[in-house]
């Protein structure tokens, strides 16, 4: 049978088993900087407020224009509808269980927890900085690693001048703490 003469279901089942913790260990907390519940709030309020609605015109004005069937603006209209519905189910359900921590509570402090960023070194090679955050703030290209991860697991609860052993994919790796600071900075974009 051609494609053509197959018709899409409009009320497609969704899956929402990754929406409620992707991500998250089983009963985990959802920590966020402020900045980064900032970030997910702005995520959200831009697909309710602008996207859905100007996707929900298109899809409106593509199915008045006649045959759904071959109405690429009306399938495509539908399609992103359902992502955009989808995004808003996640960020909804990981919003309703934030828990903001703010770093800058932690001023002074030499240990690291949530929210510090940390330099350290292993001898390899120079100066590395990453900053740990919640699972949904992670971007590993500005070095903002998940407080879920190896590294961070590794670095918690320790002080400057410790050396942890950091479990990585080539192997165990000691790393020197060699700096702790806590700052709410700007996070990029989540999402």
């Amino acid at each position: 049978m051609s494609k053509a003469f197959t018709k899409e279901p409009d009320d497609e089942q969704e899956e929402d088993s990754d929406v409620p913790a992707a991500g998250l260990p089983s009963g985990a907390p959802n920590y966020l900087t402020p900045s980064g519940y900032a970030a997910l709030t702005a995520e959200l309020q831009q697909l309710l407020k602008v996207e859905r609605p100007k996707t929900v015109e298109i899809v409106s004005w593509a199915a008045s224009n006649g045959d759904r069937s071959e109405n690429g603006d009306y399938i495509y209209g539908k399609r992103r509808l359902r992502e955009i519905d989808r995004r808003l189910r996640f960020l909804t359900k990981r919003l309703a269980i934030a828990q903001v921590v703010d770093p800058a509570a932690q001023a002074g402090n030499d240990q690291v927890f949530f929210g510090a960023t940390v330099c350290i070194e292993d001898g390899h090679s120079g100066p590395q900085t990453y900053r740990i955050v919640g699972v949904d703030e992670t971007h590993l290209g500005a070095h903002h690693i998940s407080w879920i991860s190896p590294m961070a697991r590794a670095l918690i609860k320790s002080r400057e001048g410790d050396t942890v052993t950091v479990q990585s994919p080539s192997g165990p790796r000691e790393v020197t703490v060699i700096s702790v600071r806590y700052t709410d900075e700007p996070q990029q974009p989540v999402g």
